[in-house]
This record gives C-alpha cells, sequence and structure tokens, in this order.
C-alpha cells in the first residue's frame, strides 16, 4: 500500500524521516509531494495513493473523486475544516486528526502574544502584568487545558467554559467553572479562543459579547478567524479604547484593524499556533502510527467523520 505525504507547507526533513520510518517498516511505501504549487499536482499524485498525510492542504471531493483507492486521510493536527467530510463519507474514507500534538505549541504562543499585549506590544509605554488577572479559556480541550496550567504559572485566576466538558472536570483542573459563554466574558480581563468553526460558533465572537469583557480586556484568538464577527469586532474597539485583540489568523479586515487600531492590534503574518519543530515532529509522527494501525487492525480512534 502507498501512503502519501501531501504538504504545500512541508513537515521539517527530521518529521518525514520519522514518519518514513514508521510507513516503510509496516511494509508500506512512502510518497512525498511538498511545496506544490497546483491543485492538479495533488490530484496526480492521489491517483494510486491508499493513505494520506496533510496538514492545511485542502481535501475536497475533487480529490476523493481522482483517490480512487483512498482508505484514510489524517490531518496533522487538531483542525480538520480543510477536509470536506460529507465527501470523504460518501467515498467511504476515514478521516482523522491528531488531537494534542500541537496543544503545548499553541498554548505557549498564547501566552507570547498575552504578554505582548499587555506590555502595549512593547511600544516603550508603561504596561500591566499577567499575575493577579482573571483570565477565560473558551473551550477546555486540549489546548485549554494547556493554557490553564501555564496560566497558574503566571499566578493568574483562570476561568472557562466548554458547553461539551463537564464542570467537574475543568473544576478538577483547578479552574473556576462557568455556566456560559455570556458568564465567562463578563468574569475576566482576558479571553483566549479555543474553539473550532462550526455552524454554531462561527461570527459567535460579536459586539455584544466582547463588549461584556472588563475595563482594558484582551481577545486573544488562536482558534479560527471565521469566530470572529469582525465588523462588529471593529465597531466595539473603536467605541472602547481600552480594548485590545491579538490573534495569529490575520482577520479578512487585517488592513483596516491596523489603521484603526495600530496600538491596541496585532496579528502574525501567517497561522503560527503548531509552528514549532516539536509540534511538527509530534504530529507527523502520530498521523504515521494513526495510518498503520487503522490499515492493519482498523484501529479509528480519532476518527472525525461518520
Amino acid at each position: 500500500m502507498k501512503v502519501l505525504i501531501a504538504t504545500q507547507k512541508p513537515f521539517a526533513k527530521v518529521a518525514v524521516d520519522g514518519i518514513k520510518k514508521v510507513i516503510e517498516e509496516a511494509g508500506y511505501e512512502l510518497a512525498l509531494l511538498e511545496k506544490y504549487e497546483q491543485k492538479e499536482q495533488l490530484l496526480d499524485a492521489v491517483k494510486d495513493t491508499d493513505a494520506l498525510i496533510i496538514r492545511s492542504d485542502v481535501v475536497d471531493n475533487e480529490v476523493f473523486n481522482a483517490a480512487k483507492n483512498l482508505k484514510i486521510v489524517v490531518r496533522a493536527g487538531a483542525g480538520y475544516d480543510n477536509v470536506d467530510l460529507a465527501a470523504a463519507t460518501t467515498h467511504k474514507v476515514c478521516v482523522m486528526n491528531t488531537p494534542g500534538q500541537n496543544s503545548n505549541a499553541v498554548a505557549e504562543l498564547v501566552f507570547g502574544l498575552m504578554v505582548m499585549a499587555v506590555r502595549n506590544f512593547y511600544n516603550g509605554k508603561s504596561g500591566t502584568e499577567l499575575k493577579g488577572k482573571k483570565l477565560g479559556i473558551l473551550a477546555f480541550g486540549n489546548v485549554g487545558r494547556n493554557v490553564a496550567r501555564i496560566a497558574k504559572g503566571f499566578e493568574m485566576e483562570v476561568y472557562a467554559y466548554d458547553a461539551f466538558c463537564p464542570k467537574e472536570v475543568i473544576e478538577a483542573a483547578g479552574v473556576h467553572a462557568v455556566d456560559s459563554t455570556e458568564a465567562l466574558f463578563e468574569s475576566v480581563d482576558i479571553v483566549s479562543l479555543h474553539i473550532p468553526a462550526t455552524p454554531d460558533t462561527k461570527e459567535s465572537i460579536n459586539y455584544a459579547l466582547v463588549n461584556k469583557l472588563h475595563k482594558g480586556g484582551i481577545l486573544l484568538n488562536t482558534a479560527r478567524k471565521e469566530v470572529i464577527n469582525e465588523t462588529e469586532l471593529i465597531k466595539l474597539m473603536t467605541e472602547r479604547e481600552d480594548l485590545k485583540y491579538v490573534t495569529d489568523i490575520m482577520p479578512v479586515a487585517d488592513a483596516e484593524f491596523k489603521e484603526k487600531f495600530a496600538d491596541r492590534y496585532f496579528s502574525t503574518p501567517k497561522k503560527m499556533g503548531a509552528q514549532t519543530a516539536e509540534a511538527n515532529i509530534n504530529a507527523g509522527l502520530a498521523a504515521a502510527h494513526q495510518i498503520v494501525g487503522f490499515l492493519k487492525d482498523g484501529i479509528d480512534k480519532f476518527k472525525v467523520n461518520k
């Protein structure tokens, strides 16, 4: 069987070498398609592929149609909105992600951005400290739990809300559990977003919600840009000169944010959460092991489509 790594943004060489070792020791062939510029290159490469490892690469119905032998796609990372799950199910292809492999990398970035924000983006003006601040974590999954762990080292007071995580689990981690997203924003100085982009969450971070943040509040987004209602956030930040927005997913309205809020807004040029050597290796190796487990033993623990 043939396993293809298809990555416009390649894995580090050490990660590719590790994947190759796992795949070949299992008796499978590994092929590599890196830095491809045209979709046709991907469509050609998947024609005889049984398993596919991707990063942020788009796998849609056209790809599934081209990949007649495809049995499994693994997205090396937590998010998987770049894969058409309905099309995968129609083509009887299992789709998995690799949850938890990037979580520490994202959590550490959260605090890099957070420190920068409270220190006024290092513009020379006096800032504030994180110690004693109230931090709200929206979604208490792998990343959220790592954010909570690090926040305790800063001696922050940590709150969290997750519609799918029991209160007892949140409180067992030494975190205050609240009853709703609204209650979370009302309770804290800083909110860190870790929700996926779904029909329910898209543009859910809006004027009314963010306006509940304490004076001097900071909104921090390392999740998905689609969850932000950019028009309403711009309106609110125009009215409330105390608010800051920091993100590692460049908004559609990046130019407008920069023009209007130069001293209260920052975005990385591209998504940086998982961009560490360790996360790169961890996610790649996890993807390889999951493919071997599925092809040999039908293990589908991290399957995300029905």
